[in-house]
């Protein structure tokens, strides 16, 4: 493989696993292992399970179609594919939204900077971005480097917080309580709404389609997943160590009480650094794969995009400046709702897989994986309506 393409693939992938290690993964997982425990570790294991399933059957049909998600709903029934990047477009607004909250929440950790202040900086960085002239480029390094730097930080946390690690591998299996919700904003805030999408999109604008890359985006879709895993799971066990030890953890900012109770002023400070690594690597994931819905993937659209990127962001910070919501409730409240719209989207991809042999250039369709898909999919379709009644809750 050579060293362009494998920096593409990388890329891809980080860019999937930045969008899903945002402010709300923070600020969700944290929450939830201080209200479940140990016992939060089974729903990490079912929603691993989940997004590996969802992601592998996403990007493959997106991959070997060579079509962006939008464009195969058109392809199955006109005004599919409009309403499918309708309620894309806005689950990105509302996750952006709290991606730019948690970019001032990860400002004030570290500088002290007002939280609405320090939005609007990691808004500018990300615009910065998306109007440079080697976009694409200065994406995929971005999101590489900060996800790296997000999963070591977090590590060390990991490390010197000490958690019960015997009691958290026990309860992964045999949970003391199941929280469906729980269950639910993980999935949706690892493949829910336009996170599925945005490796899957990136690799189709890098050239990666058709049925000879199938190993290739199959092996990448599945590292993301296991990247975002990897960081969940040490974001837990971070967490747990603190709440174990019988720290309480403050309401405004759970994340960040935690990082400070495991490693002092440190912690604090290198909580700072990952809420604001995950914030702005999210909001250029959220951006740039809203976006993709709403344009098409010819070079000469490049220029346009990076404007259309550009406003998205704005529009996204002008809504988080105006809101006046408490930022963690928006950003849990973010993950649920992308959990309740996952199983719209990915209706069209088990469908093309199953139906439609002629979008995917006459291959043929795994079947053990459009059965895991469907198993998939029937487990979010639950898990989706039975959080539709507790999305109050959270306000």
């Amino acid at each position: 493989m050579s060293s362009s393409r494998r920096s593409t693939l990388l890329g891809a992938l980080f860019l999937m696993a930045t969008s899903a290690i945002g402010p709300g993964f923070i600020v969700q997982t944290t929450t939830f292992t201080a209200a479940l425990g140990a016992a939060f570790a089974f729903a990490i294991l079912i929603s691993v399970l989940l997004d590996i399933a969802v992601q592998m059957n996403v990007w493959r049909v997106i991959g070997v179609s060579g079509l962006r998600a939008q464009d195969l709903g058109n392809r199955l029934l006109p005004g599919v594919g409009h309403a499918l990047a309708a309620l894309v477009v806005l689950g990105g607004l509302v996750f952006n939204v709290g991606n730019v909250a948690g970019g001032g929440l990860g400002l004030d950790a570290l500088l002290g900077l007002d939280p609405r202040l320090g939005g609007a900086l990691t808004a500018l960085v990300a615009v910065g971005i998306f109007l440079s002239r080697r976009a694409g480029m200065a994406l995929d390094r971005v999101v590489v480097v900060l996800g790296v730097v997000m999963i070591a930080l977090t590590g060390y946390v990991a490390v010197v917080s000490d958690p019960p690690v015997g009691d958290a591998l026990r309860q992964t299996v045999l949970p003391e309580q199941v929280d469906v919700l729980a269950i639910t904003t993980l999935v949706g805030g690892t493949v829910g709404g336009y996170i599925v999408y945005a490796g899957a999109h990136r690799l189709l604008d890098s050239g990666v389609s058709g049925v000879g890359a199938v190993h290739e985006i199959t092996r990448t879709s599945v590292v993301g997943i296991v990247v975002t895993a990897v960081m969940r799971a040490l974001l837990f066990l971070a967490v747990l160590g603190v709440v174990a030890g019988g720290a309480a953890l403050a309401e405004d900012n759970p994340a960040a009480s935690a990082f400070s109770a495991a490693a002092g002023e440190v912690g604090l400070r290198l909580f700072g650094v990952v809420l604001w690594a995950a914030a702005v690597t999210s909001v250029i994931g959220a951006s740039y794969t809203s976006v993709s819905f709403l344009t098409t993937s010819s070079a000469s659209m490049a220029r346009r995009r990076g404007v259309l990127t550009a406003g998205f962001i704005a529009v996204s910070t002008t809504v988080y400046l105006l809101a006046g919501q408490a930022p963690v409730s928006l950003l849990v409240f973010a993950g649920a709702f992308n959990g309740v719209v996952l199983p719209l989207g990915f209706t069209v991809v088990l469908w093309v897989a199953w139906r439609r042999r002629d979008l995917l250039g006459g291959y043929s369709y795994p079947r053990w994986l459009l059965a895991v898909g469907v198993l998939a999919w029937g487990v979010a379709l639950f898990l989706g309506a039975s959080s539709l009644s507790r999305l109050g809750e959270l306000w």
